[in-house]
């Protein structure tokens, strides 16, 4: 098992920013990628960023590329997610998620094994 906490959510203006954080831990030998997602009522849960755990490489969605930063710190089990120039669209409950399984498909959510409880992102305009 391994558990996820988020923290670093809230309520900013739009072209503010805000840092969640992700800590890990458990059984976390073998993580291979991390990710966050999102989710608005009535709607599916979206792919946010997601990173490959060994090599560091990133990954995005198009509508937050060039505003959003996702970086982990192995040492601590902890991802981040740094969102800059924040829209109202961001509006969300974000999630981290994260998998053990070689090849995950990062932007695919049934591709992760573990879920945090979700954090509360609101952007007003």
């Amino acid at each position: 098992q391994v558990q996820l906490v988020e923290s670093g959510g809230g309520l900013v203006q739009a072209g503010g920013s805000l840092r969640l954080s992700c800590a890990a831990s458990g059984r976390t030998l073998g993580t291979y990628v991390m990710g966050w997602f999102r989710q608005t009522p009535g709607k599916d849960r979206e792919v946010v960023a997601a990173i490959d755990w060994s090599g560091g490489s990133t990954h995005y969605r198009g509508s937050v590329q060039g505003r959003f930063a996702i970086s982990r710190d192995n040492a601590e089990n902890t991802v981040y997610l740094q969102m800059n120039s924040l829209k109202p669209e961001d509006t969300a409950v974000y999630y981290c998620a994260y998998s053990f399984k070689y090849g995950t498909r990062w932007y695919e959510r049934g591709s992760y094994d573990f879920w945090g409880q979700g954090t509360q992102v609101t952007v007003s305009s």
